[in-house]
């Protein structure tokens, strides 16, 4: 039986088995059937349906894409044993068989054909920056932030409107006041 196993950093060795009887979903929400928890997979990002010796991945309007061997998958496409299938930063490979229904290889078959190659090590990409960068200060962004465009405005709209404020507020109750003492008398 074929299945799925994760080859990024802090997943190795993740597996999911695949079956013939129902597509697999995979992406970060609970829901599929294959959870990925990682920020750069979609929450459903792609299906992987068996269809006789082929395994068929179907991309479901995934952000960061799907990918076999970095090739965009669009639609759909068949991924191969020995091929990668990348999900945004996610790498994973077919482990066991071709697909779920594959025949045993006879004796002669199997000294024909080669054994398929061992796959290279996943890179592991650093991400944000560095305790040393941040003990460095901010980086130079050629951003002139010394410049009067960025110093700190005063507040007069503020305060002119305020003061606005209490005045109308004082006249308005001095209108009422004399209302008032026009009625009593």
């Amino acid at each position: 039986m074929a299945k799925l196993v994760v080859l990024s950093a802090g997943m190795t060795g993740r597996t999911h088995e695949l079956t013939v009887d129902k597509p697999t979903t995979i992406g970060r929400v609970e829901d599929n059937t294959f959870q990925i928890a990682e920020a750069s997979v979609s929450s459903h990002h792609c299906e992987v349906l068996v269809r006789g010796n082929d395994i068929v991945i179907k991309d479901l309007n995934s952000t960061n894409g799907t990918f076999i061997n970095g090739e965009k998958v669009n639609g759909e496409s068949v991924l191969k044993p020995g091929q990668t299938l990348r999900l945004g930063q996610v790498e994973l490979k077919i482990d066991g068989g071709s697909g779920a229904s594959a025949p045993a290889p006879s004796p002669s078959a199997a000294a024909v054909t080669p054994a398929p190659k061992k796959l290279d090590q996943t890179m592991v990409m650093q991400r944000g920056v560095s305790l040393n960068e941040l003990e460095q200060g901010p980086r130079v962004t050629g951003f002139d932030t010394a410049s009067k465009a960025f110093s700190k405005k005063s507040n007069q709209t503020n305060k002119w409107f305020l003061i606005g404020g209490i005045i109308a507020i004082v006249v308005i109750s001095l209108f009422l006041l004399y209302a008032f003492s026009q009625i009593k008398k």
